[in-house]
């Protein structure tokens, strides 16, 4: 894992994470714990409206919480009730955090890969839908990043468990001089509620 992501990761582990939000965490839990103890495959799935922050977010910080941890066969994934692109300040602040991250496809909807380890595979990022054919269609929990998708999409196909794990909208600071702090802010609160969720996990 790259020496910036470490230390990144030590400062996490630090933050506060309320009792609240423990509670919301816990709920997915024993799914997971499940579906390890049985060595079984587990996918996430992280779905947002557009697929282009908080989705990504907790999908690249949940790979390498997963990695961390050295829990077994997760597959993290992000899909969105529309697609729309992955915001460049999503990129940026991942960069700023230590990851490697190169745009392979210069589209209106631009494709990422993004590593956090030399000899990790590399996590691909572009905005889908949800039930897109990169994500998987059966057999997976469908954690849902924000009350919009989340009251929109009262059912997702093929989901074996549906959570609600809601997190702020960074996008409320685009275009404002506090863009870059809020991003940064969101990004290491979505990867603290990641890693303690996935610490709660016996191998």
């Amino acid at each position: 894992m790259y020496d910036d992501i470490k230390t990144n990761i030590a400062n996490i582990l630090e933050m506060h994470i309320s009792d609240e939000r423990k509670e919301v965490l816990n709920s997915l839990t024993n799914y997971l714990q499940e579906r390890v103890s049985s060595d079984s495959d587990v996918n996430i799935n992280f779905i947002c409206t557009h697929n282009s922050r908080r989705s990504h977010l907790a999908q690249i910080w949940a790979q390498v919480a997963a990695s961390y941890y050295q829990v077994p066969k997760v597959v993290c994934y992000s899909g969105g009730t529309e697609a729309t692109a992955m915001f460049p300040m999503v990129a940026e602040t991942l960069m700023e955090m230590g990851f490697e991250i190169e745009k392979l496809a210069e589209t209106n909807n631009p494709i990422y890969m993004i590593k956090y380890a030399d000899n990790s595979l590399p996590i691909i990022g572009f905005s889908k839908t949800y039930e897109h054919p990169f994500n998987p269609v059966s057999g997976f929990v469908a954690i849902m990043t924000c009350s919009q998708a989340d009251g929109g999409c009262p059912f997702i196909a093929g989901a074996d468990k549906r959570v609600p794990i809601i997190f702020e909208d960074p996008k409320v600071s685009d275009g404002t001089p506090e863009q870059k702090q809020v991003y940064t802010e969101r990004s290491f609160q979505i990867a603290a509620e990641i890693f303690y969720l996935f610490s709660k996990i016996k191998k």
